[in-house]
């Protein structure tokens, strides 16, 4: 194997390795070190700048094959973190009505418990009031 062929092996396995960090990061396949799926999309974000990082570094120097290669990789990555970026912020939009629907269930127990309290009080001052009048 000359080094050319060896280099663009090796760069094929360089970009390659950030893509599939990217999908970890991304949530899009488990972590192999926990087999669970988890999303940081802050450090999915690096990992696709450090791809359009190289990109833009080896622009000239690549063949067809590595830029079209390059492109894809970056293409899917970057239509995949919009998606899950959508996907946090609707999980956020739903986490805060659930929160802010149990803090109106809780005022509105609150205020049915006052009503309670309130009509056991009025009804108490009412005997109260039937027994001073016999």
């Amino acid at each position: 194997m000359d080094l050319n062929e060896k280099h663009r092996l090796m760069f094929i396995q360089l970009i390659k390795t950030f893509e599939s960090t990217a999908w970890i990061q991304l949530g899009k396949i488990k972590n192999p070190n926990t087999d669970r799926l988890e999303r940081n999309l802050m450090q999915a974000q690096y990992s696709i700048d450090m791809l359009d990082m190289l990109k833009a570094k080896t622009e000239g120097n690549l063949t067809e094959e590595e830029s079209r290669l390059l492109n894809e990789i970056i293409t899917n990555l970057k239509l995949n973190f919009v998606e899950e970026m959508e996907k946090e912020k609707q999980e956020k939009e739903k986490e805060k009505a659930e929160a802010t629907g149990n803090k109106e269930a809780e005022k509105g127990e609150t205020k049915q418990e006052e009503k309670a309290k309130d009509s056991a009080a009025e009804e108490k001052s009412g005997e109260k009031e039937k027994k001073k009048k016999k």
